[in-house]
C-alpha cells in the first residue's frame, strides 16, 4: 500500500494503518494519530508493506525509494538520472523545520479553516473505528 501527501488520511479512514508509522503533509500530520497510525515527520516512510511520502514534492523521492524497493537501488539510481532529479530549492523554506516563523504561521492562518476540517474528520472517523 502507498500514499503521498493527505493520502495517507485515506489509508488511515480504511483502517489500515493501525499501529503503522506513517507520514503526510506536514499541516494534518497528527490527524494519522486520531487514525490509529504512528505519525512520523519524515519525507518518506516504510513500515513494512505500507509507503507513505509527505508533501506534494515529497512525491520523488516516495517515488525513488519505491522504484529502489521493487526493482532495486541500480534501478532507482537510473530513474533519478533519467528525469534530471538534483533539487536546487530557490528559498530554505520547504518544510516547517526550515520555514521562517513567519512564512509558516502565514501559510497556517490561510489553511486554518481546511486544516480544521481534516483534524475533525479523522477524529470522527478514529472513533467510529473505535481508536
Amino acid at each position: 500500500m502507498t500514499s503521498v501527501c493527505t493520502g495517507s488520511l485515506v489509508l488511515g479512514a480504511a483502517g489500515l494503518l493501525k499501529g503503522r508509522r506513517a507520514t503526510c503533509h506536514w499541516s494534518v500530520l497528527e490527524c494519522l494519530a486520531h487514525l490509529g497510525a504512528v505519525p512520523v515527520a519524515e519525507r518518506v516512510v516504510v513500515d513494512g508493506n505500507v509507503v507513505t511520502g509527505a508533501g506534494v514534492a515529497a512525491g520523488i523521492d516516495f517515488a525513488l525509494r519505491l522504484a529502489a524497493i521493487l526493482e532495486g537501488e541500480a534501478v532507482a539510481r537510473e530513474i533519478q538520472l533519467q528525469i534530471e532529479y538534483d533539487p536546487e530549492p530557490p528559498f530554505r523554506s520547504g518544510s516547517p523545520v526550515t520555514a521562517s516563523a513567519e512564512t509558516l504561521a502565514a501559510l497556517r492562518a490561510r489553511g486554518a479553516k481546511l486544516t480544521e476540517e481534516r483534524a475533525q474528520t479523522a477524529r470522527r472517523v478514529g472513533a467510529k473505528l473505535g481508536l
